[in-house]
């Protein structure tokens, strides 16, 4: 009977987690619509009037930070998907546990990485 028990974070605990999550999601989102409207930005910093040099240099510079941002925005959505599979993991009811070692993943570890899907014990194994 004891072996039907899954090694699980109890329904109070899901609940803190979700909480948690949400809060992040919502932060993640106005981040990334932050990225988003930098980028779109035509960037224009009143440079028409100056040497063709500054000019190139400014314009270089927009490319990269465009780059950067481009970047970073993608990032953000990757951040923004796993999260919101962590709280998929909490509706199921498997949120918290190592894919890899099936043990419960460290409670102060989720809540600095709230969509870590592998303990510290799983992740020393990949290196």
């Amino acid at each position: 009977m004891a072996d039907d028990l899954k090694v699980r974070y109890s329904d109070k605990n899901l609940e803190e987690f979700r909480v948690v999550i949400e809060e992040k999601i919502e932060k993640a989102k106005s981040h990334l619509e932050l990225l988003k409207s930098s980028y779109m930005n035509d960037g224009n910093n009143g440079t028409d009037d100056t040497s063709p040099t500054f000019k190139a240099f400014e314009e270089g510079s927009q490319t990269m930070s465009k780059e950067a941002n481009t970047q970073l925005a993608i990032r953000q959505e990757k951040f923004i998907r796993d999260l919101k599979n962590a709280l998929l993991r909490i509706e199921n009811k498997t949120y918290g546990v190592c894919r890899v070692t099936g043990k419960l993943i460290n409670k102060e570890r989720l809540l600095l990485v709230p969509h870590a899907t592998l303990s510290i014990e799983a992740k020393n194994m990949q290196k």
